[in-house]
């Protein structure tokens, strides 16, 4: 199974602080880095460093053009990110507090001028048999679900950051649904988990997953509900544990393993994850992985 990520690509500004800043507030920041990210950029990488076959499509500006290098060197297909000469890359202002949560402002730029050419030539080659994987920090994300479904392809959506946009995508035409319990409740209007995933399964009709941080995460397909626990770590930086879940789980699923070994690997990738700073860069590889088991 191939796997085609249409998703986004940022520049992510990382400043460390003792708290969230709040409204009406100036605080000195600490540290400042600067990474890749984006989250659909974010879950290419868990995928490829996984072992999965993945290309990314995306758009950035003049400016991010060290993006693709940052991809194509963890082995994901970079061919069809499109450069946007009149455009700015997307960016993100990361806060993160002392204890590891963090704060997170999103600009689109080339992430929201995707136009449908761009669409129709990055999935020439797909079909049945492969996946689509999906966010929510690009524009035309209704027709890439509705056009892949059309082509017979899985269509795996993750909608983060969730606005109120998602409820009129055809959910119905998904594969797989992963959301955190945040996300979740506002799809569902469901605030209990384990309440949760039957009323987001009436809506898609497939595969749910509701990721829940430090107490692991919960699935539910085929009448097979599964909780699997979370490993205790000493939280460093979240900000890309839940693109770590999605690639590793998305990875060993591609790969044939049972929905158990795939939430046992996810969970333990996003707890390595999370005990190291930054987005992309935190995301283990394979080998970590498997020294975990």
């Amino acid at each position: 199974m191939r796997i085609l990520n249409f998703g986004s690509l940022n520049i992510d500004y990382v400043h460390r602080v003792e708290h969230i800043v709040r409204p009406g507030e100036t605080i000195a920041g600490g540290s400042l880095d600067v990474f890749a990210g984006g989250k659909g950029a974010n879950q290419s990488v868990a995928l490829a460093r996984a072992g999965a076959d993945v290309a990314h499509a995306g758009r950035i500006g003049e400016d991010g053009r060290w993006l693709i290098e940052k991809l194509k060197d963890v082995g994901v297909d970079v061919s069809l990110i499109e450069i946007d000469p009149d455009t700015k890359t997307g960016h993100a202002v990361i806060q993160v507090d002392a204890d590891g949560e963090n704060a997170i402002l999103l600009h689109g730029g080339a992430n929201q001028s995707i136009q449908p050419q761009q669409i129709e030539r990055a999935l020439t080659g797909f079909g049945k048999g492969d996946m689509l994987l999906l966010q929510n920090e690009i524009n035309n994300v209704h027709d890439l679900i509705s056009l892949a479904a059309d082509r017979e392809m899985s269509v795996c959506l993750n909608p983060a950051p969730m606005t109120e946009v998602v409820r009129g995508w055809p959910l119905d035409k998904l594969s797989l649904l992963i959301v955190n319990e945040t996300e979740g409740e506002a799809l569902c209007g469901e605030a209990d988990p384990w309440e949760m995933l039957p009323k987001l399964q009436a809506m898609t009709g497939g595969e749910v997953i509701v990721t829940l941080g430090s107490q692991g995460a919960l699935y539910l397909g085929q009448g097979e509900a599964i909780h699997q626990p979370a490993i205790e770590t000493d939280v460093v930086d979240t900000t890309a544990a839940g693109d770590t879940f999605t690639g590793y789980f998305l990875a060993r699923r591609a790969a044939g393993e049972s929905v158990e070994q795939c939430l046992e690997t996810a969970v333990t990738a996003a707890s390595l994850c999370v005990a190291k700073a930054g987005a992309m860069d935190s995301i283990p590889d394979g080998n970590e992985i498997s020294h975990t088991d």
